[in-house]
C-alpha cells in the first residue's frame, strides 16, 4: 500500500463539477492499494500519515504532525501510484489490487484516520476526480507499507 502525502494550505476534490471534499491546512493523501495488501498495511499507513512530522515549529523545523496542529486531511484513492513503467511507454497497473479489495482497504484506511478525531474528507472511489491542491512548501512525501 502506498500513500503520497502533500502538505497543503488548502485543497478540494470534485466529481462532475461538484465539490465532494474540501480542507484547509493539512495533508492531501493519495492512496494506492496493491495486490497482497492487508488491513495491517492500512493501519500502518494511517498511523504514519497522522504522526509524521511534516509541519514547521516556531523555528521552522519539521517537528509537528497533523495531529499536533489539528490538520485537516483529504484522502483520495489513486491506483496509478502502483504504476509499473519498466517496459514500453504505457504504464502497467497489474500490481494494483482489484477494485473490490482496493475499496475495502481504502475504507479501512479512512476509518483508521477518522478515528484520530481529525477532520477527514474524501474523494469518491473509482470516479474521475479533479483535485485542486495548494501545495505548501512544496512538501511531498511517499510512504510505502512494504518498506
Amino acid at each position: 500500500m502506498k500513500a503520497l502525502l502533500q502538505r497543503v494550505s488548502g485543497a478540494s476534490v470534485s466529481v462532475a463539477e461538484e465539490v465532494v471534499g474540501k480542507i484547509g491546512r493539512g495533508l492531501v493523501i493519495f492512496v494506492g492499494v496493491a495486490n497482497g495488501d492487508t488491513e495491517k498495511d492500512a493501519q500502518y499507513l494511517a498511523q504514519r500519515t497522522v504522526n509524521l512530522r511534516l509541519f514547521s515549529d516556531e523555528v521552522g523545523r519539521f517537528n509537528l504532525s497533523a495531529l499536533d496542529i489539528q490538520g485537516e486531511l483529504l484522502l483520495v484513492s489513486q491506483f496509478t501510484l502502483l504504476a509499473d513503467t519498466k517496459k514500453g511507454r504505457r504504464p502497467s497497473f497489474t500490481d494494483a489490487a482489484p477494485p473490490t479489495q482496493a475499496e475495502q482497504l481504502f475504507e479501512q484506511f479512512v476509518g483508521q484516520v477518522r478515528a484520530t478525531g481529525l477532520k477527514v474528507e474524501t474523494g469518491r472511489f473509482q470516479q474521475y476526480m479533479q483535485v485542486e491542491i495548494h501545495n505548501d512548501g512544496p512538501v511531498t512525501i511517499l510512504l510505502d507499507s512494504k518498506r
